[in-house]
């Protein structure tokens, strides 16, 4: 039995992941914005609910206060953010980048001490980062910026493995699955595999980046190949 923090775990592919794992019967731990919700949550999965809010990370190390020994840490929490140069929202960029840069530099801070030599460490990108679309300017930079995160958390978390997710286009995550088919169509004829990734998918590729013991410090797609597309 392992114990599982999933940050952003209330919904989508963080609480899929959440409920696979306690499932197995591991102690999981998901975090959400909003505690009602976070705890309804928890309960329909078998887990245990903290409120935490990323984008105000002076809060989190007491927000995660109780949370025991940690051998699993996934950090899946997002924010949608539709931004442009020719249209900068300031605050809208500042919320973002302190959410997944800072944010996620500040759990991993307030846990230092629950790791041990055998944990390991997945943070969500996207690709974003790679494949840039109107609107994007801070998320694919705060995706960017996740692989700079990750290789300086494996240099100094050392031997703890941290590695780093970056999902293309998800059919059916709450998201995606929202899209008119004419747009989740065309992304699936410039997609290699014909299909595009499943949130299973995504859930199956944590929990690898995860058990191996020989992965670190690598990023692994999930798009099918979209970005050869």
């Amino acid at each position: 039995m392992s114990g599982v923090v999933v940050i952003g775990g209330t919904s989508g592919i963080g609480r899929e992941f959440a409920r696979v794992r306690a499932a197995r019967g591991d102690e999981v731990v998901i975090t959400g914005r909003d505690a009602h919700r976070t705890d309804t949550a928890a309960k329909e999965i078998g887990a245990r609910g903290l409120a935490l809010d990323l984008a105000r990370p002076k809060g989190i190390a007491a927000a995660l206060g109780e949370v025991g020994t940690v051998d699993h840490l996934v950090i899946a929490g997002v924010s949608r953010d539709e931004n442009r140069v020719s249209a900068y929202d300031i605050d809208a960029a500042i919320h973002l980048v302190t959410l997944k840069l800072v944010g996620y530099t500040a759990v991993v801070h307030a846990l230092r001490s629950r790791l041990h030599d055998d944990s390991a460490v997945v943070l969500f990108g996207g690709q974003a980062k790679e494949r840039p679309y109107p609107g994007a300017t801070t998320v694919a930079t705060v995706n960017a910026g996740v692989t700079g995160l990750m290789h300086t958390l494996a240099v100094e978390l050392a031997p703890v493995r941290v590695n780093a997710i970056h999902p293309g286009v998800v059919g059916d995550s709450p998201h995606w699955r929202a899209k008119p088919e004419q747009v989740l169509a065309g992304v699936r004829a410039r997609t290699p595999t014909g299909r595009l990734a499943s949130v299973a998918d995504v859930v199956d590729a944590v929990d690898f980046l995860l058990r191996n013991r020989s992965v670190d410090a690598v990023e692994l797609s999930v798009d099918g190949g979209w970005l050869l597309g």
